[in-house]
């Protein structure tokens, strides 16, 4: 069983990290461009002048997020002893020490492969200085409609993970579950289309998680729109985000496999970037496909290609992410 469990740790988070160093080079790069030359294969240097496999603050944030939700766990182990009981998921998750992780990748380098920071969004920055100033990690992340980048949605996936493999022997509310992905996505991007669309991700996540671990053999397709239709559900009936429906069209009331490509853009807006990340994940038949369609929408390379490579990854399996 927990080999099992950490085939599949290994299937997303290698997902997300090699689609991520895959687009590094090609970050800001114009649509028309990347389709003009499309991107094959790995390569280095481009825009930062790195070396091939370089991983961005996506990945970055993602491993401190990691490390975080595994302490978590750790230091409420005595309280995870009897399976089958009622826990307070809110309570177990210690978003200080994500923080501390975040500030040492902002301002020591932690989480990188050679000890620099290289890239990273404005509102990201704020929310780490909101933490080093003595702000609430909760409170941290900015709430204007300026700060609906994708800076959340890039390194959510882990706790979908951490949701999925507690419900497993534990029991918690929904309402918990959701609060859980909201607050982790407010630590930085506090907005209810960044958090919504940070929900929508997580239960697709959690979606193909199950459907991979509990050997359900629904399709790609089957998968991820009952994430979708979960989101749309739960958002739908909870009167705080009732009016940003409507930003969430694409996604929850068009079929997103269907939508012409020109429509889709790689760009840093979180929304913009949830629906790209998905259309490129259900138009596509591998890892590889995938990973190499996200980068080759242009702009936000990197980072599209991340957020659809961590499912990608879940979906095909770590053993179909190509080696070199």
């Amino acid at each position: 069983m927990d080999e099992k469990i950490n085939y599949l740790a290994k299937s997303g988070i290698f997902g997300l990290v090699v689609a991520d160093a895959l687009g590094v080079p090609y970050e800001f790069s114009s649509k028309e461009k990347c389709e003009g030359e499309p991107m094959t294969d790995m390569i280095g240097y481009g825009t930062y002048n790195q070396p091939p496999g370089t991983w961005s603050d996506d990945s970055s944030m993602t491993l401190a997020t990691v490390d975080g939700l595994t302490y978590s766990l750790r230091v409420n182990e005595d309280d995870l002893r009897e399976e089958g009981s009622e826990i307070d998921i809110l309570e177990i998750i210690d978003y200080n020490e994500i923080m501390k992780n975040f500030a040492a990748w902002f301002f020591k380098a932690r989480f990188t492969p050679y000890d620099e920071v290289f890239d990273y969004g404005g509102t990201t920055a704020d929310g780490i200085c909101n933490y080093k100033a003595g702000i609430e990690p909760i409170s941290c992340g900015g709430t204007n409609p300026t700060d609906n980048g994708n800076g959340s949605l890039m390194r959510i996936l882990p706790i979908a993970y951490f949701i999925y493999f507690l419900s497993r022997k534990y029991s918690f509310s929904d309402d918990d579950k959701m609060k859980a992905i909201h607050n982790l996505s407010s630590l930085t991007h506090g907005p209810r289309r960044s958090r919504m669309s940070c929900g929508t991700y997580v239960l697709i996540a959690i979606e193909l998680l199950k459907n991979s671990f509990e050997d359900k053999n629904l399709s790609l397709d089957e998968a991820v729109n009952n994430g979708i239709q979960l989101a749309k559900e739960y958002y739908e009936n909870n009167d705080e985000f009732k009016e940003t429906m409507p930003y969430f069209y694409g996604i929850f009331d068009e079929n997103i496999k269907e939508t012409p490509k020109s429509v889709i853009e790689g760009r840093g807006y979180v929304v913009a970037s949830l629906q790209a990340a998905l259309w490129c994940l259900l138009n596509n038949d591998s890892y590889k496909e995938t990973a190499l369609a996200a980068v080759n929408l242009g702009q936000d390379t990197d980072t599209t290609a991340a957020i659809a490579g961590g499912l990608a990854g879940i979906y095909y399996g770590y053993d179909n992410i190509p080696q070199h």
